[in-house]
């Protein structure tokens, strides 16, 4: 009886390992959009295991009252949906400069730091390219004085060239 329930177990295990779905080795796009103005950005992503990955991110954002280039850095965690179809989360930070001369009067800016969260989905197609849709909420830790919010909802779409 025990060989037999070892035996399942064994079985079920190596269906499961069969089915998993692996991400590419490398990804590297852009990411488009903010939520309170434009912003583009560098993608790159490197996976750490079958289901792990590092995203690195290198952009710019316009608003009307600042513009600022970031480098953010996530750990995310990918799981599939239904055929061609992940969902990811993960956490990281990252850091930037931001420069408020559209501002009357403000001579604020320089250098800041952020946390940030992230959530998302992403189609990977039969060619070596994928499409993603995230949201990246930030929230300010140092040098936010001249943003009104040091909260951020990021939304962003992103295309990316797998290798």
């Amino acid at each position: 009886m025990k060989m037999l329930k070892s035996f399942t177990v064994i079985i079920l295990l190596a269906g499961v390992s069969l089915s998993a779905q692996s991400i590419s080795n490398h990804a590297l796009g852009l990411r488009l959009g903010d939520s309170n103005g434009f912003g583009a950005e560098i993608s790159y992503q490197k996976s750490l295991t079958n289901t792990n990955r590092v995203e690195v991110d290198l952009g710019w954002r316009d608003s009307r009252n600042f513009s600022a280039f970031k480098l953010a850095g996530l750990y995310q965690w990918v799981r599939p949906i239904e055929g061609d179809f992940n969902w990811y989360y993960g956490v990281g930070g990252g850091l930037g400069s931001a420069d408020f001369s559209n501002i009357p009067n403000n001579d604020v800016g320089g250098l800041f730091i952020f946390g940030a969260g992230n959530i998302g989905i992403e189609y990977d197609f039969d060619i070596p390219l994928i499409i993603s849709l995230d949201f990246r909420p930030e929230i300010g830790l140092v040098g936010y004085d001249g943003f009104s919010d040091t909260f951020d909802f990021d939304i962003g779409l992103g295309v990316r060239y797998q290798f």
